[in-house]
């Protein structure tokens, strides 16, 4: 299993499980590619692991704190 740099996974890319956001991408050896919501991607890691030649996982993003912007003071 190699873990590769790939393009953002965006708010339009769903899970293939359930339907929600996709944060894990798993490219097959097959040529076929995966997209699992951080829940099934958890369920699913020890099964691609052997399947995948690459995962991209963002799951970190989901505790990642907002940034707030200042109020506009006039």
């Amino acid at each position: 299993m190699k873990t590769a740099l790939a393009p953002e996974l965006t708010a339009t890319d769903r899970c293939d499980r359930c339907g929600a956001q996709a944060y894990v991408r798993a490219r097959l050896v097959s040529g076929g590619e995966l997209l699992f919501c951080a829940h099934h991607g958890r369920e699913h890691l020890p099964a691609l692991q052997g399947l995948a030649i690459e995962i991209h996982d963002e799951s970190a993003r989901l505790s990642e704190s907002p940034v707030i912007a200042p109020l506009d003071e006039r």
